[in-house]
């Protein structure tokens, strides 16, 4: 390994799944200004994620599909009148 590339800066951070609000502590150099109180009464920066091993169809076997700009509703509001 190089020298001197590494961070020095590693503290627990709380990484938290957006879509299924599964949470996890670790070791992390990520940068946030938000914090969490976790389970053991302590606070920590948290990382939000859009997407973990436990909602990533790879890893769960199931397909999980999420509108957030309603883009299926305008999808089938445009096309329901031709067919």
């Amino acid at each position: 390994m190089k020298k001197g590339i590494h961070p020095e800066s590693y503290r627990l951070v709380v990484f938290k799944d957006m879509s299924n609000d599964y949470t996890f502590l670790c070791r992390s150099s990520a940068q946030t200004k938000d914090t969490i109180v976790w389970e053991d009464g302590n606070e920590y920066p948290v990382v939000k994620l859009e997407i973990s091993h436990t909602s990533h169809p790879f890893y769960t076997g199931k397909s999980q599909l999420v509108d957030t700009a309603g883009r299926i509703d305008k999808f089938k509001k445009r096309y329901a009148k031709k067919g």
